[in-house]
């Protein structure tokens, strides 16, 4: 039986336990995260006593919930000892029956049954780095071989997050608001406080060129934004940046690059010889969000 609770209403240990034991485990569905990316919005669908859970992050339109992945949220889904297509089948028909959904990613581990829409990411695994480094494409080979004028006047910094902040400002790019900016930045400071985010910089005559942000939780670190100054945009600093963490983690954590579907991304990935994984997804356009939510007043989910 699948059941929805609140907020107020989830048992969080034995929501945490079913994660931590979970076959799709991901550092995105953890309280931590969810609770600073949704303000705290988000309900659970659990299956017979959290033997399986999924998270249902939601934004409020006029008092009503409307299902939508928050900012830098790539992957979230059904977690569950044993991956079950029968099981995952039922949480996608409750979703659907019971929320108007405007965008809901699934995890790439979740089969369905169903044919779903479906987007790329892209992980590295756990292995030796002289290994990880051997499977690098030429071009990306290339890159990371920096001019020796390049090396004898640059450097790599760990920021505190008022210095990240101004180079985010300045160089963010990708974003279709100014709201979705601030959300961000909010989201990438709360993360910074919480000890799970770190922001590096690649410097070039004392001069910020290229910052990522990795967020580490788990088994994993998560590449949740690169941020680059255009005028050195051919320096490599990126890729500098990349390749120094994988080196300094990859054999205990997985990489992963969260993304993948614009062209020149992927190709970027690509190039440090990541794994693709596929996870589905729901999309819903604002017009079929009408048609849905005219649906649900018919049947008297709002009354």
């Amino acid at each position: 039986m699948i059941r929805r609770l609140k907020y107020n209403e989830i048992d969080f240990k034995k929501y945490t336990d079913c994660l931590v034991k979970s076959e799709q485990r991901k550092y995105s569905a953890s309280k931590n995260f969810l609770d600073i990316t949704t303000n705290k919005q988000w309900d659970i669908l659990v299956h017979n006593d959290y033997e399986a859970v999924m998270p249902v992050p939601f934004i409020l339109k006029k008092g009503i919930k409307v299902v939508h992945n928050p900012l830098i949220c790539q992957q979230l889904g059904i977690f569950s000892d044993k991956d079950d297509k029968k099981i995952n089948e039922k949480f996608l028909h409750f979703l659907q029956k019971n929320y108007l959904v405007r965008a809901y990613h699934f995890n790439e581990t979740n089969n369905f049954d169903s044919k779903l829409k479906t987007k790329k990411n892209f992980l590295l695994y756990p292995d030796e780095y002289a290994k990880v480094f051997a499977k690098y494409s030429p071009k990306r080979k290339r890159k990371l071989r920096l001019d020796d004028e390049v090396i004898e006047n640059s450097e790599l910094k760990e920021l505190n997050y008022k210095e990240a902040e101004v180079f985010i400002k300045n160089n963010v790019i990708g974003l279709d608001k100014e709201d979705d900016a601030e959300t961000l930045l909010k989201t990438l400071e709360m993360f910074h406080s919480s000890k799970h985010l770190k922001f590096l910089a690649f410097y070039y005559h004392h001069e910020i060129t290229n910052m990522i942000a990795i967020y580490t939780d788990y088994d994993t670190i998560a590449l949740l934004g690169t941020f680059n100054d255009k005028k050195y945009i051919k320096m490599a600093g990126a890729s500098t940046l990349i390749d120094h963490v994988i080196k300094e983690n990859i054999e205990n954590y997985i990489f992963d690059f969260e993304g993948g579907n614009l062209p020149s991304i992927e190709e970027f990935f690509r190039g440090f010889r990541a794994v693709q994984t596929n996870y589905a997804v729901i999309e819903n356009s604002k017009k079929t969000l009408i048609k849905n939510f005219a649906q649900f007043v018919m049947r008297g989910k709002f009354s």
